[in-house]
């Protein structure tokens, strides 16, 4: 009897390890579905593979259990396990300033870049369901409609449904807060013991990982435009002075493939929406050309507004031809980093990253890389700033009447 209970664990050990090589991740590239979610009718073949997958795991799982477990076999399949085959992880979503954003195209978020960062690291796509409050969310993911949820929900309210949960800022609540992040923005989970909300929780509070999250907080920082003044003037601005453009910004915009509110962001940006402006270093104009890339851009009188904001929208063509290999949700932050300091030093950095290991394609590591070396490159900063003040515009032009 001994030895038949010594030989049972070793076949159980092996069943693991077999377990776990069926259930390896792929090495693949990373990809995000829409969040707009449509029914597609898997091909057979690849119906087959999966069904012969998880026949095999728990064929092998059956077999290697001592008798008095097969009774225990009506536990539900882990979550992770689910998005190993799957080879998705569905995430239960509130959109808000500080979960995602996704408007006419736009899919972009503090929270949302976490979770494909996370989704990354596993090695496996994302397909986002938005929900309109985090209670919908919440039971969505208690239902089995979603591996994980992405909410502000309140401890309260997770507790009620019995779910665990790890807030994204391990502790470090006040590096949200001073970005103007809702403090609570949580990462749910069906159960602690599921190894996806244990990797999920190593994830986010490993140190160097969790320097990066403060960083992209800074990115996604939702103040800009909180104080009276800033918000007045951007109001005043637009209520002004747009009417007098809007028709050339929507037609240039057409013209090159570009929302046109993204243009008219860059342009208040550049100038404040004002078509005589020239700074102290030769810029000039509704778009602040310099006169090379004005010459370049076909650009012969660079005070004229609908011929700025053309030479700006053909400049922003170019720079997303040049990062045609970035993913389309992150490809925007490249092309208006080149925009503002040359696609060539944007690619610098992006050697950098890929000799070191770490994702080029990836707006957050490259972020992280100027924020870490912007004091000794004052241009870093620059496109920082840049950049991330034109999302906070779009994202106000495009969910306020202005």
């Amino acid at each position: 009897m001994q030895r038949i209970t010594y030989r049972v664990k070793v076949s159980a050990q092996g069943a693991r390890r077999r377990i776990s090589y069926l259930l390896r991740p792929s090495k693949r590239l990373p990809n995000t579905k829409s969040n707009i979610v449509s029914s597609v009718t898997p091909n057979p073949s690849a119906r087959f593979a999966k069904t012969k997958k998880l026949a095999q795991v728990s064929s092998i799982a059956l077999l290697s259990l001592p008798a008095e477990s097969l009774t225990t076999m009506s536990a539900q399949v882990p979550a992770y396990d689910n998005v190993m085959l799957e080879n998705t992880l569905t995430i239960a979503a509130v959109p808000g300033d500080s979960t995602y954003f996704a408007t006419d195209g736009f899919q972009h978020g503090f929270g949302f870049d976490l979770v494909r960062s996370y989704a990354d690291e596993l090695g496996v796509d994302i397909d986002l369901k938005a929900y309109a409050n985090e209670e919908a969310a919440l039971k969505a993911l208690r239902a089995g409609k979603a591996d994980m949820a992405l909410t502000t929900a309140s401890t309260q309210l997770k507790s009620k449904l019995n779910l665990s949960s790890v807030n994204v800022s391990c502790g470090y609540d006040a590096s949200l807060t001073k970005n103007g992040l809702h403090p609570k923005v949580s990462w749910s989970f069906n159960s602690p013991n599921d190894p996806l909300s244990q990797k999920a929780s190593y994830f986010l509070c490993d140190s160097i990982k969790l320097e990066n999250t403060q960083k992209l907080a800074a990115f996604y920082n939702q103040s800009l435009l909180k104080d009276a003044y800033s918000q007045d003037h951007f109001q005043k601005t637009l209520t002004e002075k747009l009417p007098d453009y809007q028709s050339s910004f929507e037609e240039q915009a057409r013209n090159y493939n570009h929302d046109w509110e993204l243009l008219v962001a860059m342009g208040y940006q550049e100038s404040h929406l004002d078509a005589n402006a020239v700074s102290p270093t030769g810029v000039r104009g509704l778009m602040m050309l310099t006169n090379n890339t004005a010459k370049a851009m076909g650009v012969s009188n660079r005070v004229d507004p609908y011929q700025s904001i053309g030479g700006g929208a053909r400049y922003l063509e170019q720079m997303k031809a040049d990062f045609s290999d970035v993913p389309k949700t992150d490809r925007i932050w490249f092309a208006l980093a080149g925009y503002n300091m040359g696609p060539n030093a944007i690619k610098g950095i992006q050697r950098t990253l890929r000799n070191r290991g770490i994702n080029d394609k990836s707006w957050a590591n490259v972020y992280a890389y100027l924020d870490n070396n912007r004091a000794s490159n004052s241009r870093y900063g620059q496109a920082m700033h840049y950049v991330s003040n034109i999302r906070s515009y779009l994202e106000t032009i495009k969910t306020q009447t202005v």
